[in-house]
């Protein structure tokens, strides 16, 4: 018999087995052709080149995020895959195959895999290309026409890398069996990978695991002027913890809680708890695995959220007022009034006065704030001011590298200030990104005026956006005026209509489907392994069952078993995120717990599902359902 038709065979007999991993790997295949064909199909260059460079890079980026993933998540499959194969394929040695056949069997009847998972992967993909771009944008809330055009530039690109990557795995497999000895091969049916670990080297590994986990959360909470390298220092430090914990503490816990008889014994726990116990050698690198995945997901989607609220606020921000002009006179109130009213209406009008301090800082009176925010109806909850204390008026940025706010001594043209904190409210509109402002007492603010020194700021917000060009015109046209006679400082005018950022729209919902992504796979690879597992102990039930155990208390059993394999990563992954999504929240200066809330309770609703999956197959396999 051919060695082909031997493996069509195999993979025809073992569909259902390899159902789980062909959806999976289809799953990764469908998200990066998607993506790709996003580029290709050039349905972002309606936003402008600059909109359109700044999405296909980001795209490009998030492309290169799927293909590391894919690398990672396919090395882990087939290794599932060869651990199990090794076993069923020991018997080909009675038949004389060589160990070069065996592998070849073992290279075609993986290949069939993931032509399978390529074939089924790209069919949807190119299916649900046109509603994928249309979630894309009506989730990013992007003004653009969706129209599907077929390319073949993305196929290529997705078929290459991912066959790049699966064909290497399938190439180290055959080696691997190349290079495997025929008793090894024989014997592996027969093999007892049920070892306890040395308990010194857990301690060990428990109390390094936690000073490093402890030290992630730790940078991950921390307030100070480094807080973007604290939190990539803390990402590192949570994944190694991460890792040391799975393969330290809890197996320490595991193999100390079975010691004590009045709790093994209890509820019928040494069923299932020395499987637990016997497993983590084996299991600790996958449930590592998927309580990274678990933390990445939950921070992905509390990104996208924070990105979403953060491009909002500075829209906002930026749009306060429409247009702004600086002077040294204060009675062009009425002369700018007639100019914008000629061409346009005026929703709210500000005119307040600064002390200009030699170009170091601008100082505006309590007062003078407390007038802005009401007239553009923003928040002001600020105190009373003493002479001396200082409020600094900043602006909002993509990412902080500074969450650190408490009382500091400032210095100003050799005046001594307490400055109080940093108010990233847009009282002063867009001209609050273009200097050092600070807010003092109406006292202080007195004694700094000089003729000199004082400046005023007349502050618009027009209604009708449509006419923003000619009223733009308008005052062009008096500035210039002005700019003759020495009394124009400055203008600012902010276009309404400017799409300048709208790229940021589109991570929210990228980050959305990176979120399913990562939460799908991490689900994948727990069922693919608790699969492996069932085949492993289905002779273990098998004799539990010939003894004259009760289905229903074995049924028990394996689900408290599998329970206790999911709950174990979801759990250290709630704890990890929490954190994670702290640091990010500082460095986006908002409040994330909902949307970690609510990213905790879809995670544990999809881990549920595979729950239940993995329950059900388990009892499937040993025959108890």
């Amino acid at each position: 018999m051919r060695m082909t038709k031997l493996a069509a065979m195999n993979f025809k007999s073992n569909v259902k087995s390899y159902f789980a991993l062909v959806i999976s790997l289809a799953f990764t295949i469908l998200v990066l052709y998607n993506f790709q064909n996003m580029i290709y199909s050039e349905i972002f260059v309606a936003l402008g080149e600059h909109n359109s460079h700044l999405i296909n890079t980001l795209i490009q980026m998030i492309s290169i995020v799927l293909i590391c993933f894919m690398f990672f998540f396919i090395w882990y499959a087939t290794n599932v895959f060869l651990e199990k194969r090794k076993k069923e394929i020991g018997i080909y040695i009675f038949m004389g195959l060589s160990n070069q056949k065996i592998g070849k069997l073992y290279m075609i009847e993986t290949t069939f895999i993931g032509i399978a998972a390529l074939v089924f992967g790209l069919f949807w993909g190119i299916i649900t290309a046109g509603l994928f771009q249309m979630i894309i944008v009506r989730l990013s809330n992007l003004d653009i026409h969706v129209s599907f055009e077929f390319t073949v530039q993305p196929i290529v690109f997705t078929v290459v890398a991912f066959l790049f990557i699966y064909l290497t795995f399938v190439i180290k497999g055959y080696f691997n069996i190349v290079r495997s000895s025929v008793l090894n091969m024989i014997s592996a049916m027969r093999q007892n990978e049920y070892v306890k670990q040395n308990e010194c080297v857990l301690v060990i590994k428990a109390i390094v695991g936690i000073g490093v986990l402890g030290s992630g959360y730790y940078l991950a909470n921390k307030e100070g002027k480094q807080v973007i390298g604290n939190a990539v220092f803390a990402m590192i430090l949570v994944i190694l913890g991460v890792y040391l914990l799975f393969g330290g503490l809890i197996p320490l816990l595991f193999q100390n809680m079975v010691k004590h008889k009045n709790f093994l014994y209890c509820k019928q726990r040494c069923l299932w708890m020395n499987q637990v116990v016997f497993r983590m050698k084996k299991n600790y690198r996958t449930y590592s695995m998927v309580c990274v995945l678990g933390i990445c997901s939950i921070t992905a989607l509390a990104t996208g959220f924070a990105m979403k609220e953060r491009y909002e606020n500075i829209v906002l921000f930026e749009n306060t007022y429409t247009f702004q002009v600086l002077s040294n006179r204060n009675d062009l109130e009425k002369q700018m009034t007639q100019v914008i009213e000629e061409t346009n209406d005026i929703l709210y009008y500000t005119g307040i006065g600064l002390v200009n301090q030699e170009q170091e800082a601008m100082m505006l009176s309590y007062s003078q704030a407390k007038k802005l925010a009401q007239s553009a109806n923003l928040k002001f909850d600020i105190a009373e001011l003493e002479d001396k204390e200082v409020i600094r008026l900043s602006h909002l940025t993509l990412l902080s590298g500074s969450t650190k706010q408490g009382i500091k001594e400032i210095e100003i043209r050799g005046k001594e200030y307490q400055q109080l904190e940093t108010i990233r409210i847009p009282y002063l509109g867009y001209l609050q990104k273009q200097g050092d402002f600070y807010i003092v007492s109406d006292e202080e603010y007195e004694s700094l005026i000089t003729k000199e020194s004082e400046l005023y700021l007349y502050n618009y917000k027009v209604g009708n956006d449509s006419a923003f060009v000619e009223t733009k015109k308008e005052i062009d046209n008096f500035a210039s005026e002005l700019k003759e006679k020495g009394d124009m400082l400055g203008r600012v005018a902010i276009d309404p209509n400017n799409s300048e950022k709208e790229w940021m729209k589109l991570v929210h919902s990228i980050c959305i489907f990176m979120f399913l992504v990562f939460v799908v796979a991490s689900g994948c690879i727990m069922y693919m392994k608790l699969y492996n597992d069932a085949y492993e102990e289905k002779e273990r039930y098998s004799v539990m069952c010939k003894i004259g155990l009760d289905d229903k208390v074995l049924q028990k059993s394996i689900a408290k078993e599998v329970g206790t394999a999911y709950f174990i990563p979801f759990f250290i992954m709630v704890i990890s995120a929490y954190y994670s999504v702290l640091a990010l929240g500082k460095m986006m200066h908002t409040d994330l717990f909902a949307i970690y809330l609510l990213s905790v309770m879809i995670v544990l609703a999809v881990y549920g599902l595979y729950y239940g999956l993995s329950v059900r197959v388990y009892q499937k396999m040993i025959n108890i359902i």
